[in-house]
Order: structure tokens, then sequence, then C-alpha cells
């Protein structure tokens, strides 16, 4: 009798043991969904609407078929298969086959990038912050936090692609390939979401298991461009990448599901990777073990400048690399602009300034790119927040350190780390250029380089607006800098085909300077944006002074 109620008692307990692995999820996940009613808000809605834009964009950009056919060329062509993908469909080109074939990827991109954010987010962050620990205290089960956080990312994605789907369903396109278009997407947004799961489970970090997933996307995007690039439709080494499984199922030429079982049934090892990882280590630690640091400090982390550049440089480097190799692949697209350039439609060519397709289309990658510089930028000064909020500043300041001081530091090692990202970026795509063009392609290198520098005033304008609202209110600053970037695409890339009034296109920080070499250098925006730089500058430093750290 002993031994049957002392089976029954421990069949009993693994019972609750496993119930309570999972207690607090729907508590925890109602409070995730409120706590980033407004992000995920926002990202929803943002890839909704880049779709439903670039399906409607298309037929208002081309008129009729034969325009159609002559632009499918820059997609065909092996540049433009690096950049957007195995070109299916392109040798008899419709509306939806181009809007597969060029745009989607982004949406996916997108998708992840949602995915990967709101997991770290809600799991590693969460326990680099103390409040896991705090929640777990209570009756909460260890795997709620990863559960709900998942959940979330599921609902998310769900969302999503139910937008994306509406977006192309706007355009008229076949029903099978716009469905084929948003499970693709929401696919890719549940791979990274579990590969974000598993890395959170390895690190110790929130920025390394975000730069770690961030990572193994780029690898993706790289695997896939030397696959597609290779071959019209993609070759085998197409294969071996995730955005490469969902581009292989062809929307709108071949409709193939199957490639999306890859996704899925990797998303399901990488969750459950995840989940049996979580019960090996203590909350708050990561499986792999950290970099142990020098015994004694370098010289330079005596010295405020030597403390910003320790705190920077590794967000400046990611920036920077990513940056700089984009403006290489835009510099060897430029021959190909070259060759196309008669045949482009007059719609097309209103993206690009002047009467030279060429200069117009290295006028406005500089402005593009320069977008990504000020991002790293918003990037840098968010991370001053994640200073302040994890007490490292408030540390350095007990000693004698002045605020001026510490903020001042790093201000200059941000502005002269993207200072030098411009003249990289612009470097690499006047060589990439040179490389490439036929026709005197030495004379081009100045202006492409001139080009990107030309966009630092812009680029000080977002930083001292941002450096503003980190000043007085920090909580908001990352979303004013966002805001204004997020804006600043929109109206860069797709502007002129809104036909808006002109006051929303005075508040594109990017859209006042002259789109150089085409336009010659007008020097009143450039004094007026360095003017509000400046200013915004200025107005942080007053706020910084005044406020309580950690404050708001």
């Amino acid at each position: 009798m002993t031994t049957m109620q002392n089976r029954s008692l421990n069949k009993t307990d693994t019972t609750d043991s496993a119930r309570t692995g999972m207690a607090g999820t729907g508590v925890l996940l109602r409070f995730m969904l409120r706590q980033d009613r407004v992000r995920l808000s926002l990202w929803v809605l943002g890839i909704g609407l880049m779709s439903f834009y670039v399906a409607n964009a298309v037929q208002a950009l081309v008129t009729d078929e034969a325009e159609l056919a002559q632009m499918a060329g820059l997609f065909a062509d092996p540049v433009g298969r690096l950049m957007t993908g195995p070109a299916y469909g392109m040798e008899s080109p419709t509306f939806e086959r181009f809007y597969a074939a060029g745009y989607v990827l982004f949406i996916y991109i997108l998708t992840a990038l949602m995915s990967i954010f709101t997991v770290v987010r809600h799991t590693r962050a969460e326990e680099a912050s103390g409040r896991a620990e705090l929640l777990r205290a209570d009756v909460l089960g260890r795997h709620a936090t990863l559960t709900a956080a998942l959940l979330l990312v599921l609902l998310a994605n769900a969302a999503a692609a139910m937008l994306v789907l509406l977006g192309a369903l706007s355009g008229g396109f076949a029903q099978e390939g716009s469905l084929l278009v948003a499970g693709s997407g929401a696919a890719i947004g549940l791979l990274f979401a579990a590969v974000a799961a598993l890395a959170a489970q390895l690190t110790e970090t929130s920025r390394a298991a975000s730069g770690l997933t961030g990572a193994l996307l780029g690898l993706a995007y790289l695997i896939r461009m030397v696959g597609d690039m290779a071959a019209v439709q993609g070759t085998a080494l197409s294969w071996f990448s995730p955005l490469g499984w969902s581009q292989q199922t062809a929307p709108y030429v071949e409709d193939r599901w199957w490639p999306l079982l890859l996704c899925l049934a990797l998303a399901a090892a990488a969750v459950l990777g995840a989940f049996g990882l979580s019960t090996r280590r203590d909350l708050g630690a990561g499986l792999l073990p950290s970099r142990l640091g020098r015994a004694q400090a370098r010289p330079r982390l005596t010295t405020p400048l030597g403390v910003a550049t320790h705190t920077l440089r590794g967000g400046l480097r990611g920036w920077g690399a990513a940056v700089i190799l984009c403006g290489a692949l835009f510099g060897s697209y430029a021959q190909s602009m070259v060759d196309t350039a008669a045949s482009l439609p007059e719609e097309f060519r209103s993206f690009f300034a002047g009467e030279t397709v060429l200069l117009g289309y290295l006028a406005y990658m500089a402005m593009f790119l320069a977008l990504f510089v000020a991002a790293a930028g918003v990037g840098g000064i968010q991370q001053l927040r994640g200073e302040e909020k994890h007490g490292r500043a408030e540390l350095l300041l007990s000693a004698p350190l002045s605020r001026t001081r510490w903020l001042g530091a790093h201000l200059t090692v941000l502005l002269g780390g993207l200072g030098i990202m411009l003249s990289f970026t612009g470097l690499a795509t006047a060589a990439a250029a040179v490389a490439v063009l036929q026709d005197d392609p030495a004379a081009y290198f100045n202006d492409i380089l001139w080009a990107s520098l030309h966009q630092g005033p812009a680029v000080l304008a977002v930083v001292g607006l941002t450096l503003a609202a980190y000043g007085w209110v920090p909580r908001f600053a990352g979303l004013l800098g966002w805001l204004l970037l997020g804006y600043a695409a929109v109206m860069t890339n797709f502007g002129p085909l809104l036909d808006l009034p002109t006051v929303f296109s005075e508040l594109n920080v990017f859209g006042h300077l002259a789109q150089y070499p085409v336009e010659a250098v007008r020097w009143s925006p450039v004094l007026w944006l360095s003017g509000i730089g400046t200013a915004g500058i200025l107005l942080g430093f007053t706020g910084w002074r005044r406020r309580v750290i950690n404050s708001g």
C-alpha cells in the first residue's frame, strides 16, 4: 500500500511540475500584449502598409506590359538578383510577379527583425534587467516567459500576414500567390523568432542575443545573394538560406508551398532546443561562457573618451560594416543603370533627378544610405539610455566626472564614427561604381564621395533632435529618432508617387539638401540643418544636466 501511495504521489508531483512549468503563461501574455501594444502595432502596420503600397504603386508607376517588361530587366540582371532574389517569372513579367520578385524579400526581412527584437526583449532583456527574477518569485512557471514571448510573436506574425495578404489582394493579385507571400513572411518570422529564443539561452546580454540572431539573418541574406546572382531561379547554394527557401516558393509563378516546411521544421527544432536549454542554465546566465576581461584596464579606459569609445564601438562597427557593404553593392549596379537608362519608363526615371539617370541614381543612393548612417546615430543614443538604465552611467558619474564631460565624450565618439561611416560608404560606393563603369569611370569617383559627405548635415539634424529628446524625455528619444527616419524613408522612396502637399515634403529632414552631383550644392539647407542639429545638441545637454539620472 505504501509503495502504491508513493507512486501516486510521484505521479502527482510530476503532473504538477509539468503544469507549473507553464503556470501564468496567459497572464504574462496579456501583460506583454499591453506592454508592446504601441511598438508591435507600429511594426505590424508598417509591414502591412509596405505590402499595400508596393502592390498598388507598381501599377501606378508602370502603365502597360511593355514598360513592365523593360523594368523587369533590372531584377533579372545578375546584380538585380543579388539584391532582390532569383527573379522568378521575369522572362514573362506581370504586375504580381514584379511585386514578388522585387519587393517581398524586404517584407520578409522586416518580419524577421520584428520577431527577433520582440523575443529578445521579452526573454533575455527581462532577465538582464532583473524583472524576470522578480516575476519568477511568484507563481510563474519556468517556461512561462519563453512560451508567452513565442505566442506573442505568433500573434504578431499572424496579424502582419493578414495585412500583407490584404495588401496584395488590393492590387488585384491572384489569391493563391498572395496567400503564399503572406505565409512565407509568417514562416520566416517564426523561424527567426525561434532562433532568437535559442540565442537567448546561449548568451548573457540582450545585445549579444540580438547580435547573434541578426548575424545569422545577415548570413542567410549573404548566402542567398551569392546563390541567386549565379543564375536565374537560383542555384543549389540558394537552398542553404532560409530567405532562399521563402523565395523558392515562387509566388504567382509556381506557387510551391513545400519549401515553407523547411522553415517550420527548423523553427520547431530551434524552439525545442530553446526549451531544453532553458532548464540547463541559471536564471540570468547564458550557456556560452562570457569572455574574460583583462586583468588590468587599458590605459584609454581611464579617460571619458576611452570609455565612450569602448561603449559605442561595437554598434558603430556593426552598422558601419553593413552600410559600407550596401554602398559597394549599390555602386556595382551603376553600369546596369547606364545600360537600361534608355528603356526605363518616365515614371521610374522620376525617382532620379536630372537628365542623366546614372548621376541621379548615385545621388539617390547617397541619400538612401545616409538614412542608415543616421539610424546608427539613433542606435548610439539608445545605447546611452541603456548605460543610464543599467547604472553604469551613475557609477562613472560618482567619480570626479561631470555630466557634461560624460555626454560630451560619448557624443564626440558617436559623431566621429558617423563621419567615418559616411566617408567609407562614399569610398566603397565610388570604388564599386568605378570598377564596373565603362565610360570614363574615374570622373565619377570624387562626385560619389562628396555626394555621401553632403548628407552629413541631415544626419547631424537627426542626431541633434534625438539627443534633445534624450536630454529632457529620455523614454521617448528612441521613438522620436525612429519616427524621423521612418518618415524620411517613406517620403524619400515613395513621396514622388504620393503627390502629397508640399508641407509633407518639408517635414522630411533628408529632402532639403540638393541632390548632388545632379544639382549644385545649396548652402542654405546645409546651414539650416547644421543649425538644427547643433541646437538640438545644446538643448540635449541642458536637459541632461537638469534631470534626474535614470528618470523618465
